[in-house]
């Protein structure tokens, strides 16, 4: 997939920037759609290479990668976000799409089906970071807290070990997690050194209305869209695993296992790789499936 064209939109308080690999109009299947938050349309590259048939479309969420925005704002709302999808869907003229949303793009894809459910035709909703449903819902969101406290107090280094050590922590969130202090950065390789940025989307607080948002279950359950909730199988008591097992449980569906992790679809993006080949077939079956 070598063909992508680079394409702006002008929204309500933002311009989006936007990818499109293959022909518009389509033919035979509609557009797919990745989207992630706070990742950008680069964590994508791998997957869409493996959908080579398909036209595929990343985007950079406002504010986030090319995208600016003069809204006055800094937080990540997925109801704005998802007005931003209505608009790039409905630029697109090729709807209803079918969406691959991984993670805070996950929540927005809830929030774009709720409000334009004529705009999706099957939604593979993957480990949204809802911590709003969690049974422990409220140590989960302190958790949170204390991870943005660390990141104010010591900078990122420290912020990302402590936010990895609390993803990575396995059943609910309890006094004895919220006893332990913030973990070395050098057990997670990162750098203790304070280099003064604040400016971290995931660990500076903008993305709170993500992991705060409840999504409207009423409204997905009546929707025309076709709605899988996914998890990777490694993520299993993982606040992200928990969280989409409680959407799933919620919209009366079993989970959908995928391989890998919360990254399982990245080919060396960010530095990560999870298992992008075995992922993406998941992916083809998920969307094959009628």
């Amino acid at each position: 997939m070598t063909n992508r064209i680079t394409e702006t939109l002008q929204v309500p308080g933002a311009k989006i920037t936007y990818d499109v690999r293959g022909p518009l109009p389509t033919t035979g299947r509609p557009p797919l759609l990745m989207i992630g938050q706070p990742m950008d349309a680069r964590g994508f590259t791998t997957l869409a290479a493996h959908f080579p048939e398909r036209t595929v479309v990343t985007y950079d969420p406002r504010g986030l990668g090319r995208s600016t925005r003069n809204d006055g704002r800094t937080d990540n709302d997925p109801d704005v976000q998802a007005e931003d999808l209505h608009a790039l869907i409905a630029a697109l003229d090729a709807g209803p799409v079918e969406l691959f949303a991984s993670s805070g793009g996950a929540v927005t894809g809830l929030a774009l089906v709720a409000a334009h459910p004529e705009d999706v035709r099957t939604l593979v909703a993957h480990e949204p970071p809802l911590l709003s449903v969690l049974p422990d819902a409220e140590p989960a969101l302190a958790a949170e807290q204390a991870v943005q406290q660390t990141y104010r107090d010591k900078g990122p280094g420290a912020g990302w070990a402590h936010f990895m050590a609390m993803s990575m922590w396995r059943g609910e969130l309890t006094d004895e997690y919220a006893a332990q202090p913030p973990p070395d950065p050098g057990s997670f390789g990162l750098p203790a050194d304070d280099d003064g940025s604040r400016d971290d989307p995931m660990l500076s607080g903008a993305s709170n209305a993500v992991t705060r948002y409840a999504p409207d279950v009423d409204a997905l359950r009546t929707a025309s869209t076709r709605i899988v909730i996914a998890a990777g199988i490694e993520s299993a008591d993982t606040i992200t695993g928990r969280a989409s097992a409680a959407v799933a449980k919620a919209l009366g569906q079993p989970l959908t296992i995928f391989p890998s992790n919360h990254g399982g679809f990245l080919g060396g993006e960010y530095g990560q790789t999870g298992e992008p080949e075995a992922f993406a077939a998941r992916l083809h079956d998920v969307l094959d499936t009628r």
